[in-house]
């Protein structure tokens, strides 16, 4: 890769960046929590989420000290919230080894939970200015495109590729003087905006060295595996209000695998409805001890996780049930503030 090529990049990358609200300051831990947020999400969905997030966090003591329970409600909405106990995690071993500033080294940073190759990346070439690689999805199809790449993407033959392709950019344009978060900024903001998978070739600024370009079948670029086929469940919700019009919600242990909705977050009860609906009933009251008297029609929500397709039938009923730490009423407004999950959202919403 030339160091025209580079150039080319690095000067359009600085004058049409987008403005996005973690790039204003480009300190360690926003640039770390932007990352984390960042994984498996799209932009669009992380702006609000990360401008409120660092407002009731801004620092990595105070993320440290929160309880878990505020971190995951701060969180809420972006999904896959493991990657908000990892971070919180990773804060507070964070603070207790390198006295509350996110370490500098790559073997540091690796050690950190929920951080893996492309994060350290990403932190420690924009926040740190080292010359470290990154490859994520935008890297990956940048880079297939550019080299006309003709192996799937996913193999580990072109991962190691890709991986060395990427260190050879980097380590040559710091050679060079560039920054090398620009550089890596660079390449994800091309592939986030122009090197779409459907590729907008002409306004490229990069296009002259692209082989892909040059031979016309850019957009069948990169080659990867056939995508396995979503899966269907159903379950079945009991949305139990009380004489005060409260909603019941319950909250799963970390460790409880019997729902594909995140476990640690405040639900309302429920069980994957596989025969009848009596029998889904009575799973219902028998997990949580209650008594239940449905009282109007069943209502279904469609939900997309983690390769699933779902099916929510939620059950509005009448019933009692004492507070438990993990079983609490909550009005409406309550609930829909509180740290539930989008699946939880959606089914709270057809309720009012």
């Amino acid at each position: 890769m030339s160091p025209a090529f580079r150039k080319a990049l690095a000067d359009w990358y600085r004058r049409h960046a987008r403005d996005l609200p973690w790039r204003h300051d480009a300190n360690p831990y926003r640039v770390w929590v932007s990352e984390i947020m960042l994984q498996q999400t799209r932009v669009e969905a992380v702006r609000e989420h990360f401008t409120r997030f660092v407002k009731r966090f801004p620092t990595v003591r105070s993320l440290a000290d929160a309880d878990e329970e505020d971190v995951l409600q701060a969180w809420s909405g972006l999904g896959y919230y493991r990657r908000a106990r990892m971070l919180h995690a990773a804060a507070k071993l964070v603070v207790g080894r390198h006295e509350g500033r996110i370490p500098g080294t790559r073997a540091d940073v690796l050690a950190l939970p929920g951080v893996g190759a492309y994060t350290a990346g990403a932190i420690l070439s924009i926040a740190f200015n080292r010359p470290e690689p990154i490859v994520d999805g935008n890297v990956e199809r940048v880079f297939a495109r550019l080299y006309a790449l003709d192996d799937d993407v996913k193999s580990k033959s072109a991962r190691a590729w890709l991986w060395r392709t990427a260190g050879e950019y980097i380590e040559g344009g710091a050679r060079e003087g560039h920054s090398p978060g620009v550089l890596n900024q660079g390449l994800m903001e091309l592939g986030a905006v122009i090197c779409k998978p459907a590729p907008d070739c002409p306004a490229c600024p990069v296009r002259r060295w692209c082989k892909g370009n040059m031979r016309g079948n850019a957009a069948l670029l990169p080659i990867r595996p056939a995508r396995p086929g979503m899966k269907t469940r159903r379950y079945l919700f009991a949305a139990v209000r009380d004489a005060d019009d409260r909603v019941l919600m319950v909250r799963r242990e970390q460790n409880d695998r019997g729902s594909l909705l995140p476990a640690g977050m405040w639900e309302l009860p429920h069980t994957e409805w596989r025969g009848t609906k009596p029998d889904a009933w009575r799973s219902i009251e028998q997990a949580h001890g209650l008594q239940l008297r449905p009282c109007a029609r069943v209502t279904n929500r469609k939900h997309t996780i983690m390769g699933y397709r779902l099916t929510l039938a939620v059950q509005p009923c009448a019933g009692d049930a004492v507070e438990t730490a993990n079983r609490r009423w909550f009005t409406t407004q309550e609930a829909s503030n509180g740290a539930i999950a989008s699946a939880t959202r959606k089914l709270l919403v057809c309720l009012t």
